[in-house]
């Protein structure tokens, strides 16, 4: 390949990098013409047993149908492209098993780093990645001291009480998410304890326990529209899930925003699409996405480096404002 481009083999090697730092963007587009013609691929394993380094970075994740998630990886992705380093990500299910079949698979591929965003209370799984060696970051759900970029979610739990209580809302029931996760637990945290700070303890029947999806939030919502007295409003701990619980009022022949008021969290893009907006409360997910990147690669490079936690904001929308809006235009 060097010889039929005339040019020095770490020439080549260089212009055929995802960054090609040193190389003129004429020479990078004739080896790379030259190297198509050839049919010629650049020998990454090579690259990687002279380096140290595959310039890959693994990142572990639920389920990418998540359109959370796949904003986050999204940006994971772009921040490290821009670095010079490829991603593979590989989907757990929340399955244990399937989590530990996956981890293996990425740390045979000798990956450099890893970013993951599932995480479990009492999973193996941190553990096992100690046991590796291999530097990494979680992402939207905490664990122990380890380094983490999350939303501050007990904030946003307080956020989204504090809306509620300032529409008047005494009896509320919450769609909790999983306890396991820090996200299901945080959120839920922080909307029960700010009530309790205004002098309204939520009955524990009030909060249930939920997977993430539209079915669980479907469900979960039927369990609590069924209770006396009926809550006026629903806090879901994400946006998959208060959709989910929008279904439930639709069948009960309630309406959104005026009979019962939902919020969700994330504020993922059809969160704004309905045909009646959703409330949410904004997750900077893009953020979280970019900052564990460079995180991840401050650790790779030895650079010291400590948790970060993003600020959440509240989002109101119809789906929570219909019945004050009707009110104020009496």
């Amino acid at each position: 390949m060097a010889s039929h481009a005339g040019l020095h083999p770490s020439t080549v090697s260089r212009a055929l990098s995802d960054v090609p730092v040193g190389v003129s963007k004429g020479t990078v587009a004739r080896v790379r013409s030259i190297a198509d013609e050839l049919g010629y691929f650049r020998d990454i394993t090579g690259a990687a047993l002279r380096t140290g380094r595959t310039r890959m970075i693994g990142v572990l994740v639920p389920r990418l149908t998540d359109v959370v998630l796949a904003q986050i990886y999204e940006s994971i992705d772009d921040t490290a492209r821009a670095a010079g380093y490829n991603t593979v990500v590989a989907n757990t299910r929340d399955d244990p098993e399937v989590q530990r079949m996956r981890l293996d698979g990425l740390l045979s591929r000798r990956v450099d780093g890893l970013i993951v965003g599932d995480l479990r209370e009492g999973d193996a799984l941190v553990d096992r990645i100690l046991a590796s060696g291999v530097p990494f970051v979680l992402v939207m759900r905490r664990g122990g001291r380890h380094p983490s970029v999350t939303t501050d979610d007990l904030e946003g739990g307080r956020l989204a009480a504090e809306h509620f209580l300032e529409l008047g809302h005494s009896v509320v029931g919450v769609i909790a998410g999983d306890p396991l996760t820090s996200t299901g637990r945080e959120r839920r945290g922080g909307f029960v304890g700010r009530y309790a700070e205004s002098g309204i303890d939520i009955p524990d029947r009030y909060v249930v326990d939920s997977a993430f999806d539209l079915d669980s939030g479907r469900s979960a919502a039927e369990g609590l529209l069924a209770l006396t007295p009926r809550p006026t409003a629903v806090f879901a701990v994400n946006d998959f899930t208060a959709i989910g619980a929008i279904g439930a009022l639709r069948e009960l022949d309630l309406e959104l925003g005026r009979d019962v008021a939902v919020l969700g969290y994330n504020d993922v893009p059809v969160a704004a699409q309905l045909s009646i907006p959703l409330s949410s409360i904004r997750s900077p997910l893009e953020d979280m996405g970019r900052l564990s990147t460079e995180m991840l690669l401050d650790r790779l490079e030895g650079r010291q480096m400590s948790s970060i936690r993003l600020s959440p904001t509240l989002v109101a929308r119809a789906s929570t404002l219909l019945s004050n809006m009707t009110k104020d235009s009496r």
